[in-house]
């Protein structure tokens, strides 16, 4: 029996609830085995970052040799990397070991405000990096920065922002509408040749840190199993709802705390 491999490049967060930690726990709960490539460490709780310690490329380049010629990786999540030589490194190294089932979260701005990416990486993510991807998986806001163009405000609009991003290159494009309005929350999975809405009850809740790591990583973790896009998608948007509703059962920290990445596994009684 195959066990099913995902790896995560991305920063560190410290306070558990984003990131590698997320990523991780992530994959853990929907039963695949998660290794790690960190590509920044940051000082970080749910009331925001206090500083960003970038690792060299060099050495994320020999986490990513360590990793990829020793286990048989499924698929790949990249998170927040914060530079554009680290990035550089990142996609010369998953083309080195033919990675093709790549699920980027392009990463900017954490839940509680701070940039994550420095301004002169945006380009090179999305002129480098997001063609190697099988999908790209920005926000309202991270979409906009791509395209450097205002925020999208209703689906019509997500869908042409999505189309613009294939035109630049990306294979499919899952715009995240966590950050509208309105009574649901709307994904769009633009394709080629299709798009499907993926559509969930907004929940009222402050508990967000990490709701864009996760869905990336449960989408990830889908397609390590063996599933297509769309079904990796529409699992993943179930598993990430289901832990958002699921966060207030988790007191964590004074801000934006964590979603709760193992509702299914935790007793109410435990939390």
């Amino acid at each position: 029996m195959t066990t099913p491999i995902a790896v995560t490049i991305a920063g560190s967060d410290s306070s558990g609830g984003a990131g590698i930690q997320a990523d991780l726990k992530t994959f853990s709960a929907l039963g695949v085995y998660g290794a790690s490539v960190i590509a920044a460490l940051t000082a970080q709780n749910t009331k925001g970052v206090t500083a960003i310690h970038d690792v060299p490329p060099d050495f994320v380049t020999a986490q990513i040799d360590a990793v990829f010629s020793d286990l048989d990786v499924g698929a790949v999540k990249i998170g927040m990397l914060s530079q554009p030589k680290v990035i550089e490194a990142v996609a010369s190294g998953l083309k080195r070991y033919k990675q093709d089932r790549i699920v980027l979260d392009p990463v900017m701005i954490a839940a509680s405000g701070d940039r994550l990416l420095a301004p002169e990486a945006i380009a090179v993510l999305r002129d480098v990096l997001m063609k190697q991807a099988l999908v790209v998986t920005p926000n309202l806001p991270e979409a906009a920065a791509l395209l450097e163009t205002t925020v999208a405000e209703n689906e019509a609009q997500m869908q042409a922002q999505g189309e613009r991003l294939l035109a630049l290159g990306a294979r499919a494009v899952l715009i995240k509408g966590g950050h509208g309005s309105g009574a649901e929350s709307v994904d769009l999975l633009v394709e080629p040749t299709a798009v499907t809405r993926f559509a969930a009850e907004r929940i009222a809740t402050q508990n967000t840190h990490g709701t864009g790591c996760t869905l990336s990583s449960a989408i990830a973790a889908g397609l390590a199993k063996g599933l297509d896009l769309r079904e990796s998608v529409r699992q993943a948007k179930a598993y990430v709802t289901a832990a958002i509703a699921a966060s207030n059962r988790l007191s964590i920290g004074h801000g934006h705390g964590p979603v709760h990445h193992f509702h299914d596994w935790w007793n109410e009684d435990d939390t």
